[in-house]
């Protein structure tokens, strides 16, 4: 199997060389100045069809290896035999197929990603660095090289800007690594004004890939003016790492190591935190670093743009929470063996580091509430204002999928309750209660949900009933303080989506009920059952009419049933 991928692969590869030289041929004899190279459009799909899309940087040097020697075996274009090696150069007089242009922007590529791969094992063999930025000369050259042929009056006008585009941008990750910051701005800048130029040039969806390219590289601009002396450009790095995913290349690893500097600094001024009414001391640095940079990430998932964002960013903070708990665990592990280890006796209160340890968990259970809350919301919104069919094989939301994730909630709830130094607090405890009750109402709302599916009536029926019993103990609890909770979900809202179900069903259960029976007592029954079945219809449309009101009276209803029964 893998011998007829790396065939078809090969096929695919000279079949597109092909291509690309029948168009340069044709091109050159034509109109002689009309060679052209999507340079940027190359770069992306090789990077993404051949190891890239995961990070392998070793597997897309490979592909640029191979793709040479066959552009080179096509062109004739060797570079000598095997006993002897005859250099050979491309220039401007023998430039006429654009291929030879792809030839150069090979050989950067393959040198960048060699690039890259030695920037990756140079965490832990320091002394690759040096290697590093040799690959990244020999990639410079080759993209000054590929700037200097576009140059020619045979290659147009948009390949000249590409390879312009393209060149600075590697000149920009050289000086970047060199840390150069004037150098590495000018030259990012450069190719920033192209990209955008040649954005504003073509349409939407060509402009995508250009607009791509100015997205990677604005954090870079910024970070080197941070370290030119624009302190203003640390905030706004940060909310670019938070809101795109976190940083790639060469930037990566500075801009962790910069905001971690950062948020130390700060950490050493912090010395205490106050929360539900007690001033809690806070002695270990990466407690402090992460309760620092937690508002930031709150912000930051309440500005996300979609729910891949916000998930990101969740799990971002839960596995920091995870890493601060762990350290006062530690520490608890050395107070046990002292005496405010355990309850005080004169102050009836739990220690102080067991009181943050309490504080760090209710931050990890509430925020993976919210985590999970985020994920209900998108799945409500696919189950009900969506077709329930299956479409192209596609599965869709079903209301199975929303309980599991309510039940977890649930059990957050539950271990809030349980946290040392909260017993007390009749008003956290009083929250959580209520929490429970909005919670476990939407959790029988999609049981009654799955019921309906399956068509037992009866049961649905009944946990519709539950759902209202939960939704009056809450609006009877919360009363006039309703502004207290607006991170809650709606459950005025709930309860009127429940009173529409729940007469629906009155209406199929009456049908269900009686279905084999004759015409003439099916009229009987739906003219005695008009009151049930009239309310029904006022609250939910009529599948046959369509109508809310007065079209789906005793007579009619029958009718209906009788045509899809009987």
């Amino acid at each position: 199997m893998a011998a007829e991928r790396q065939s078809a692969a090969v096929m695919e590869e000279n079949k597109e060389n092909e291509r690309l030289g029948a168009g340069g041929k044709t091109a050159a004899a034509g109109l002689g100045d009309t060679l052209g190279l999507e340079i940027l459009q190359i770069i992306k799909e090789s990077q993404q069809q051949h190891g890239m899309r995961h990070g392998d940087f070793q597997r897309y040097r490979g592909y640029c290896s191979r793709r040479l020697r066959r552009l080179r075996k096509t062109l004739s274009f060797k570079m000598g035999n095997r006993h002897k090696f005859t250099g050979k150069k491309v220039t401007v007089e023998i430039l006429s197929d654009n291929r030879y242009l792809l030839l150069i922007l090979m050989d950067a590529e393959r040198a960048w990603s060699y690039a890259m791969q030695l920037k990756m094992e140079a965490n832990t063999e320091p002394r690759k660095r040096f290697h590093l930025v040799s690959r990244l000369r020999k990639a410079v050259k080759h993209g000054e090289e590929l700037e200097r042929l576009c140059e020619s009056d045979r290659v147009d006008a948009k390949t000249k800007l590409e390879a312009q585009a393209y060149s600075a941008y590697l000149s920009g990750m050289l000086q970047f690594e060199q840390q150069n910051w004037q150098e590495a701005m000018k030259a990012f800048n450069k190719c920033k004004t192209i990209y955008e130029k040649l954005a504003s040039a073509f349409t939407e969806e060509q402009a995508v890939l250009y607009n791509q390219r100015v997205d990677e590289i604005s954090p870079n601009i910024r970070y080197c003016a941070y370290n030119i002396g624009d302190k203003t450009a640390m905030n706004e790095l940060m909310q670019m790492r938070l809101r795109g995913g976190g940083a790639e290349g060469l930037l990566a690893e500075k801009l962790e190591t910069l905001i971690s500097q950062t948020r130390a600094k700060q950490a050493a001024t912090m010395s205490e935190v106050e929360w539900r009414g007690r001033t809690i001391p806070v002695k270990i640095d990466k407690v402090r670093i992460f309760l620092l940079g937690l508002s930031d990430t709150e912000s930051a998932i309440s500005q996300a743009e979609d729910d891949e964002a916000k998930e990101r960013l969740f799990e971002s903070v839960l596995s920091e929470c995870r890493d601060a708990i762990q350290s006062v665990r530690e520490e608890l592990k050395v107070e046990q063996r002292q005496r405010d280890a355990v309850l005080d006796a004169e102050m009836g209160k739990v220690s102080n580091l067991q009181y943050l340890h309490s504080y760090l968990s209710y931050i990890k259970l509430s925020t993976a509430i919210q985590r999970n809350e985020s994920m209900a919301s998108a799945l409500q919104k696919a189950l009900l204002h969506q077709p329930p069919a299956e479409e192209d094989g596609k599965r869709t939301a079903r209301p199975q999928d929303l309980i599991r994730l309510y039940d977890i909630i649930l059990q957050n709830l539950a271990e809030l309750t349980q946290l040392p130094g909260l017993e007390e607090d009749k008003s956290f405890q009083k929250e959580i209660v209520l929490k429970t009750l909005v919670y476990k109402a939407y959790r029988c709302f999609f049981i009654a949900q799955s019921y309906v599916l399956v068509k037992k009536w009866s049961e649905a029926l009944v946990l519709y009933d539950r759902v209202l019993k939960y939704a009056k103990e809450v609006q009877a609890q919360t009363g006039s303080k309703k502004k207290n909770f607006k991170d809650l979900p709606d459950i005025q809202e709930l309860i009127k989506q429940v009173n529409a179900e729940k007469y629906s069903l009155q209406a199929a259960a009456i049908l269900g009920k009686y279905k084999g029976f004759s015409l003439i007592i099916i009229l009987y029954i739906a003219l005695t059952d008009y009151t049930a079945l009239h309310r029904a219809c006022q609250i939910s449309p009529c599948p046959q009419w369509g109508s809310q009101s007065n079209h789906c009276r005793g007579f009619g209803l029958a009718s209906v049933w009788w045509t899809n029964n009987c």
